[in-house]
């Protein structure tokens, strides 16, 4: 779903663009459409795309773990910040589940409760520093993630002698490996290509576009990253808001981690670091915006879908790792071009319906 704040001046869509669907609805619609293209494209360029098991499985895993990092930058995004400690929050988090699996001998489902409360933490300080010293998002978000580079390199050094925490509670390995096709009702089974994993991601979605779409608080921070003069003087607190924005995006970010210590088995500090590009690919692909005031739940799936098809597709291709990134660099890029030419566009409308 896509969720945003239109200012009360704009003229009635209706009355401006005829019968002409919404620009995010043609988006997703183009998005969706541009991952079953590629899809097709590559599957019939290399067969072995098609796989289930040995090729979709693990391009799904990544595809969900990726779609909560990037959910973790959308909702920054939804008050008009950025995240740049997305990644080193993952990697926090995680380590808090591994110790609690290793040195505790939790439960997986403690483990996990422990990981999301310590990323809910360290995203709260996140915000109320930003809150408090009204310094920039982009600032605070950088010295976090240099602090929580040293920080979990130093845990790691201490508390374990190969630097990653191997211990694995009973149930993990089926998160890892398993897909809905081990899961049957009589004759009936889910397909194997899609993991387990994934029921972490739509209850993710799920969670985010109830709050964006039918709850006060999700349209306050919206109002927040729209214009937060406005939201102030409507007596919105946008302070609270900006510490809950931070706190839930340390939450994803956390639950992100644990989802790829999951995925390979062992939690270590390694965890998150190339989360930061596709947290932002999928956000503003998706539809969600850079200054605030519209996020897209569904789109950002779909955008992060697109680029795990390319990554994907690419490297069965043959394409290395050098070009690739500068792939994604340049669709980024371009993501970043179209956010800011559809901002001018929706103000020039704006302007002229007045």
């Amino acid at each position: 779903m896509t969720t945003s704040i239109s200012p009360p001046e704009t003229v009635p869509e209706e009355k401006t663009a005829g019968h002409r669907m919404p620009f995010w609805v043609n988006q997703r619609l183009g998005l969706l459409v541009l991952v079953i293209a590629l899809g097709i494209l590559f599957g019939v360029l290399r067969p072995a795309f098609l796989d289930q098991r040995l090729v979709l499985f693990p391009l799904l895993r990544d595809v969900a773990t990726l779609t909560v990092v990037a959910l973790a930058q959308m909702v920054a995004l939804s008050v008009g910040h950025m995240n740049l400690a997305v990644g080193r929050m993952a990697a926090f988090g995680a380590m808090f589940a591994g110790l609690g699996y290793d040195r505790l001998h939790l439960p997986m489902q403690a483990g996990l409760l422990l990981c999301l409360v310590a990323g809910a933490v360290i995203g709260a300080v996140t915000g109320w520093l930003i809150a408090r010293t009204g310094v920039s998002s982009f600032v605070v978000t950088l010295a976090m993630d240099f602090a929580l580079l040293g920080l979990v390199s130093l845990m790691y050094s201490a508390l374990t002698e190969d630097a990653a925490f191997t211990t694995r509670p009973a149930g993990i390995d089926a998160l890892r490996s398993y897909s809905l096709a081990d899961i049957c009702v009589g004759p009936i089974c889910g397909s194997p290509a899609i993991p387990q994993l994934a029921q972490f991601t739509v209850l993710a979605m799920l969670g985010l576009g109830f709050l964006y779409g039918c709850t006060r608080i999700g349209r306050e921070l919206l109002l927040t990253g729209a214009n937060p003069a406005a939201a102030e003087l409507s007596g919105i607190p946008t302070g609270r808001r900006v510490l809950l924005a931070h706190t839930l995006s340390g939450l994803l970010a956390a639950l992100a981690g644990f989802m790829a210590a999951a995925g390979t088995g062992t939690f270590r500090a390694s965890i998150g670091d190339d989360f930061m590009l596709p947290s932002f690919l999928g956000a503003v692909l998706g539809g969600t915006l850079l200054t605030g005031g519209v996020v897209s739940v569904l789109g950002t799936l779909l955008g992060t879908a697109l680029v795990g098809v390319i990554r994907k597709g690419l490297d069965l291709l043959g394409v290395g790792l050098e070009s690739l990134n500068i792939y994604l660099g340049c669709i980024l890029l371009l993501a970043l071009s179209a956010d800011r030419i559809r901002t001018v566009v929706s103000y020039r409308k704006v302007v002229r319906s007045t």
